[in-house]
């Protein structure tokens, strides 16, 4: 008598992100072995990211270099400028980039920090004066030249700033990487004075030395940020007479642009993957869950290959942290708005994208920088271009590792789309056979309510969904299913893959 074929559906495939970590067969297939160019959307499916659509029309200034960072001026009368950095200059603008660097200042780096405090723009880099922007003064200067300076001297010229409690405050000086510098209450270009002063840390890094890489202000606490370590100052409103709070060992920070504030965590990457302030003192020396668990290894290896920067962002609108390792030319996206069972985030991959930094606007947009300038998180093309949204499942056992498949039709239902050829791979026993099939849906971003055809069908919504069978062939103990299809205009996403198979014996 012939066998019936077995249903296996896979529902929200890759709800959970990508699993590198585990082993492939004991995985839960809710993860995903790759997720590119991908989110997790608030309908729990794996959807096609959105794409860059880019402002910058005229970028002369910029030459051939990237955007290194963005930050939009505003003060109290509502007036609104936004800076970039890169090829050695400050710019300002979106649409036509132009130079504000001052005249015969010199600019050998573009790792600037740029901060709002006060109705002021603040530009710190390490071995550089620090430069200020105000809209009285309608150009950016020195600040050593703004009227009342003191104080401004080489031994403050720090690579972090942060502007926190009322004052700006700086730290990871040339030649001094124990120090913070904090400037008089209200007054960012006082450094001299007043109730401004310093600190030196030296003594209490739990670890005997360690070196400060980042600044941040989280629960009335100054949290500073070693490379192996992290300190937190408690009553940082009145700094003279700040306390040591609490100290955390063998945990670091990899570099200062990778901290963000994100509801009410903050992020920040270890040399161990990335981590939340909030979880780590809590657990302090106990185990500490990491936020990027479920992809661990791939973390670290980006950050011992990294030769060029970091560049993150917590963009509230999209509920994502994104950190991009420019070097190395990827971009995680970690879901921030629940955890896994072993406390990561839910993460996908964006790989070779170019963009370069971030800034998460007041208006609710999330600008880019790039080469090619400076545009906004909108759309589904990067800069008029395609890009490949791929998904590969982990390897299925379905049930039972020991026991023969042969899969005869495979069925995937995604919505959207834009026409666009969707390549369907199916392979045994870790990839030793395989089979693929391509299907081709209808060109069309929109369907007539109640309007059918063969393999595709409409929702009441406008969306287009594809649900067309493909005959499958081959044999294995188990299979993993790929799904890839190049996303133009239109958003697409994938709601569940059906398959259908045979089980034979048991080997």
């Amino acid at each position: 008598m012939a066998q019936p074929l077995k249903s296996i559906n896979l529902i929200a495939p890759a709800f959970k992100g990508i699993n590198t970590e585990d082993s492939a067969l004991a995985q839960d297939p809710s993860f995903a072995e790759v997720a590119d160019h991908a989110v997790i959307d608030r309908r729990g499916r794996l959807a096609a990211r959105k794409g860059l659509d880019v402002t910058t029309t005229n970028k002369t200034v910029l030459g051939s270099g990237k955007i290194r960072a963005i930050k939009e001026f505003r003060d109290s009368g509502g007036n609104s400028v936004v800076f970039s950095v890169g090829n050695n200059k400050i710019m300002s603008g979106t649409t036509t980039l132009v130079d504000e660097t001052p005249g015969a200042y010199t600019v050998s780096s573009d790792n600037w920090k740029m901060v709002n405090f006060n109705d002021s723009m603040y530009f710190f880099q390490k071995g550089h004066e620090p430069l200020h922007y105000s809209n009285a003064t309608g150009s950016v200067g020195v600040l050593s030249g703004v009227a009342g300076a003191a104080g401004v001297t080489s031994a403050m010229y720090g690579n972090e700033v942060l502007a926190a409690y009322g004052r700006l405050w700086t730290a990871d000086i040339a030649n001094d990487t124990a120090t913070i510098y904090w400037s008089d209450l209200l007054q960012g270009h006082k450094w001299t004075g007043g109730s401004s002063g310093s600190i030196d840390i030296t003594n209490a890094w739990p670890n005997g030395y360690d070196e400060i890489v980042a600044l941040a202000a989280h629960n009335d606490f100054l949290v500073i940020f070693g490379k192996n370590s992290i300190i937190t100052y408690s009553g940082a409103s009145s700094p003279s007479s700040m306390t040591l709070a609490d100290t955390v060992s063998n945990v670091g920070c990899v570099d200062r642009d990778t901290v963000q504030v994100a509801g009410p965590d903050l992020i920040f990457l270890s040399h161990e993957g990335l981590r939340g302030l909030g979880r780590t003192i809590q657990e302090d020396s106990l185990p500490i869950n990491r936020l990027s668990g479920t992809i661990t290894k791939d973390i670290i290896d980006l950050i011992d290959a990294e030769d060029e920067f970091y560049r993150s962002v917590y963009h509230p609108e999209e509920n994502f942290y994104l950190i991009t390792f420019v070097g190395g030319q990827t971009t995680y996206c970690f879901d921030v708005r629940a955890t896994l069972e072993d406390g990561s985030y839910r993460v996908t991959r964006w790989p070779s994208t170019g963009f370069t930094c971030y800034e998460s606007a007041d208006d609710g947009s999330l600008r880019i920088g790039s080469s090619a300038g400076i545009g906004v998180y909108s759309g589904y093309q990067d800069d008029g271009q395609t890009y490949r949204m791929q998904y590969t499942s982990p390897e299925l056992s379905l049930g039972d590792p020991a026991q023969v498949k042969f899969l005869k039709k495979l069925r995937p239902t995604m919505v959207g789309g834009s026409g666009k050829p969707i390549s369907l791979r199916w392979a045994y026993n870790f990839g030793s056979s395989s089979g693929s099939a391509v299907i081709t849906p209808q060109t069309s971003s929109k369907s007539e309510y109640n309007v059918a055809e063969f393999g595709t069908g409409e929702f009441s919504s406008g969306d287009l969904v594809i649900r067309e069978a493909i005959n499958a062939n081959g044999s294995g103990t188990t299979l993993n299913i790929n799904i890839e299809c190049d996303v133009d205009g239109l958003e697409l996403s994938i709601q569940e893959i059906n398959l259908l198979a045979l089980t034979g014996r048991l080997l």
